[in-house]
């Protein structure tokens, strides 16, 4: 891939990566990591497959939400342990909380949340979201059923 090619790959899915990573980890981090995505997109190059980049770049992104997660874990248990073992939640996030939702998507396994919400929420086919999963479209169709009916069972209780 020339520079030119990759510089129109980052024109053309830019927007739908920061949308992702704004769903995903707090606002304020969605341009350093977006910039993080394309920077390993831009050292693995030669493994894009054409047709499917948008996917591949998803999948880089997930590795990197990943990550920024794992270090948020980290700089948050460290930061918990300083606190007083005394404390509860606001109010206001179990308020606005649904418990219901909260509990169902729980119950869903990693790899079906990761599907569920590739499709749902990014608006990929199966076979993109395989892709993106770096799994056959069979397993990310079975995935994807399972997840779709775990919660609605748990919702009807």
């Amino acid at each position: 891939m020339t520079p030119d090619e990759f510089s129109s790959l980052y024109r053309e899915h830019q927007t739908p990566i920061a949308k992702f990573l704004a769903r995903r980890v707090e606002f304020v981090e969605v341009e350093d990591l977006c910039s993080e995505v394309f920077e390993i997109a831009w050292s693995k190059r030669d493994d894009a497959v054409d047709g499917f980049e948008l996917p591949w770049l998803y999948r880089i992104a997930g590795f990197v939400v990943a990550n920024a997660r794992r270090r948020a874990n980290t700089r948050n248990r460290f930061i918990a342990s300083l606190a007083p073992a005394d404390h509860a939640p606001s109010a206001e996030s179990i308020a606005l909380s649904d418990m219901a939702l909260a509990q169902a998507w729980g119950k869903l396994g990693l790899a079906e949340r990761a599907t569920l919400a590739l499709v749902a929420f990014e608006g990929l086919r199966v076979e993109e979201a395989a892709a993106a999963l770096g799994i056959s479209a069979n397993a990310a169709s079975i995935r994807l059923h399972r997840a779709r009916t775990k919660p609605a069972e748990h919702l009807k209780d």
